[in-house]
């Protein structure tokens, strides 16, 4: 009773903030980081436009047949479409998923063919199947691309440096929380690339339940494009003890790490990663993780949060805390490194969904005003 009347409360509020004028996507964005997220297909059909920026009052036709003649990418995207049959609900009519894998190919080429700067990756296809079979394939085609020329913008360079440098925030993370664990996996050699597939298909192609795809599709939609590396380190802090249980080996801690559990806790995970996400924003870890090319990463150019939610009541104290500290050498990491006894700590899990909430909403206020910036960057 308790649970359907917070499922209520939530519809409510999430139906109030669609109507309002203008549409309050603020508050849409902590209907999708809060518990339960945005809770139906249905609703997020309505919402997750909003968080997107894309009026479905003016979708894009949808795409024919002939993207696939002389398209360098469409023996590649087939290839990986008909692999993806475990990506479709179980018991789908063959003629239907065959349906929807042949929608799905002339939506991944309609985005490249419109997109040229875009380049395809293997995996990219396990993002666009969680689209079309959540919103259909017109609205899924038009969010799709706003998605690729964005959050996912840097996984599509025509190399992986980009992608490589947002896994080189996996580590910086773990150390500031479990040093111990850091060190073991440098110890290990383990590296990061047995995170790749779960940062750059936002863990859709490694997770079985899609309830649990949508729902970290829900929260990644509402935050910071590198939210997913955030969320990618609290797994591996969640198995702490496996991992510390493990041979010291790259091939023993690789196997492990690589295999990632169905059950895992996926509220308490999403709200440890934004919870971490306050404390060690990627400003303050990216000498740590070796940002050589700053400037031409999607995230740098999306409005940190750390100045995105300065408004904040609680993020505000929490970082005034952190100004107040001393700075450099200095600052020992146990400071920062006790979620269970840190005030300030306590403070950034209350106030994580305003403040998250708030940085979204500063960049779809702007209209966007960050994106002409960095397609000029990146592509002269």
């Amino acid at each position: 009773a308790d649970f359907d009347s917070k499922k209520k409360r939530k519809v409510a509020e999430i139906q109030q903030a669609l109507s309002s004028d203008p549409i309050d996507v603020a508050a849409l964005r902590r209907m999708a980081i809060s518990e339960g997220g945005l809770l139906t297909d249905e609703i997020r059909c309505k919402v997750w436009p909003k968080l997107l920026s894309v009026n479905t009052d003016d979708l894009p036709p949808l795409p024919g047949k002939e993207l696939r003649e002389d398209n360098k990418d469409y023996q590649q995207v087939l290839l990986d479409v008909r692999r993806s049959l475990r990506r479709f609900p179980p018991g789908m009519p063959d003629d239907q998923r065959e349906g929807l894998q042949e929608v799905l190919i002339d939506i991944i080429l309609h985005v490249l063919k419109r997109n040229p700067q875009l380049h395809y990756y293997q995996g990219y296809h396990d993002i666009v199947v969680t689209f079309l079979l959540v919103v259909g394939d017109r609205l899924a085609t038009a969010l799709v691309e706003k998605l690729s020329t964005h959050h996912l913008r840097d996984f599509m360079d025509p190399t992986m440096d980009n992608t490589k440098h947002i896994l080189n925030y996996l580590m910086p993370i773990i150390d500031q929380v479990n040093p111990e664990v850091h060190d073991f996996m440098q110890s290990a050699e383990v590296g990061t690339i047995f995170a790749l597939s779960w940062l750059i298909t936002w863990f859709g192609h490694v997770l079985s339940d899609f309830r649990h795809v949508v729902r970290l599709y829900d929260f990644f939609l509402a935050c910071h494009p590198l939210m997913p590396i955030y969320f990618a380190a609290v797994i591996v802090l969640y198995r702490e003890q496996e991992v510390l249980d493990c041979e010291c080996d790259m091939a023993s801690v690789h196997h492990l790490l690589s295999q990632i559990p169905q059950d895992l806790p996926y509220e308490a995970l999403i709200r440890k990663a934004g919870d971490l996400f306050v404390q060690f924003p990627p400003s303050e870890l990216a000498k740590e993780a070796a940002q050589q090319q700053a400037e031409q990463t999607a995230a740098s150019t999306f409005k940190d949060f750390e100045l995105a939610s300065v408004q904040q009541r609680p993020d505000t104290v929490l970082r005034q805390r952190f100004r107040e500290r001393p700075r450099g050498e200095e600052r020992t990491k146990s400071i920062l490194t006790k979620p269970r006894t840190n005030r300030f700590v306590k403070l950034a899990v209350m106030g994580l969904t305003v403040a998250l909430g708030a940085a979204a909403l500063a960049v779809v206020k702007s209209a966007l005003e960050w994106a002409p910036k960095f397609e000029l960057q990146i592509f002269p």
